[in-house]
């Protein structure tokens, strides 16, 4: 005599049925919004901004929908042999669960590690396509000697700091410049003073050595590149292992007149690779005598 499923059962998988489609659905609605809104954005500047600030956080709220929809249909194993409310029951529930975190956390890690070097390529079309000015002319993008003349010098001054790059366009027939504010390669902070993103580390000490039962206090002192406001911050040495770096000498390039584009490597003691890209070999230079105050 066959078993009857009970109506808790019944209501139970017909609810993972519809919740995994539910999930799949919003998931892919998510994909398609995202990608609409960037399609409706007529100006390749406004492209790139919403691209590099919403991109990595819609993919990952598509593969959450994802992961839930997973352990939906987990849940579903042996949904024909299971009749009643037991031990099997919970067994499922746990499968499922760690199977649908499994999905989300592996799509996570690679659009957190392996998914901005396709982002930063589809950051770069934006970012260099061919520009049209008002007149309809089209633009063209000044080199880094040609666009100093364009720029306020507080801009020259984040420029040479490498934490805000700027790109500048020129209507050669009417004279007409549009320029376009982009992150730059260091990290600086704003400058409460003049408020350009020019304040950095320029020394650090340690006034408090960490021992094994109080942490230590570093005090890094910054600077202003533009206006030479002055600032200290404290912060915590948890061991003392934590001030420790290595400062490796690096090695000047020798001038090429060959060189399209200059990609730096820099590893971390910690482990962790960066990756930048410069027009010419005097800017990846200068960057390298920049990230190494940064101490990495």
């Amino acid at each position: 005599m066959e078993t009857e499923t009970s109506p808790f059962l019944q209501f139970w998988h017909l609810s993972m049925i519809i919740g995994a489609i539910a999930m799949v659905g919003i998931g892919i609605f998510i994909y398609l919004a995202h990608n609409l809104r960037i399609s409706t954005i007529r100006d390749y500047k406004g492209k790139y901004d919403f691209i590099n600030g919403h991109e990595i956080k819609s993919y990952k709220k598509v593969f959450l929908c994802f992961g839930v929809a997973a352990t939906l249909l987990i849940n579903l194993y042996g949904m024909g042999k299971l009749h009643s409310i037991g031990v099997w029951f919970f067994v499922r529930l746990f499968i499922s669960i760690a199977g649908g975190t499994l999905v989300a956390y592996v799509a996570f890690l690679v659009l957190d590690y392996y998914y901005p070097t396709i982002l930063n390529r589809k950051l770069r079309k934006w970012r260099f396509m061919p520009r049209k000015g008002k007149d309809g002319n089209l633009l063209r993008l000044l080199s880094e000697e040609e666009e100093d003349v364009h720029l306020e010098e507080g801009m020259r001054a984040e420029e040479n700091v490498f934490s805000i790059d700027y790109d500048v366009w020129m209507d050669e027939k009417t004279g007409d410049v549009k320029i376009e504010k982009y992150p730059g390669h260091l990290q600086a902070l704003k400058c409460n003073s003049c408020g350009f993103y020019t304040m950095k580390v320029v020394r650090e000490e340690v006034t408090r050595e960490p021992s094994k039962d109080a942490p230590g206090e570093l005090i890094k002192h910054y600077q202003c590149y533009y206006c030479k406001s002055v600032r200290a911050t404290a912060f915590n040495i948890s061991t003392r292992e934590a001030d420790d770096y290595k400062n490796v000498p690096l090695k000047a390039f020798k001038r090429s007149k060959n060189v399209e584009m200059v990609r730096l490597e820099i590893q971390t003691t910690t482990g962790n690779k960066k990756f930048f890209e410069f027009q010419n070999i005097g800017q990846a230079q200068k960057f390298l005598d920049e990230y190494d105050g940064e101490k990495p």
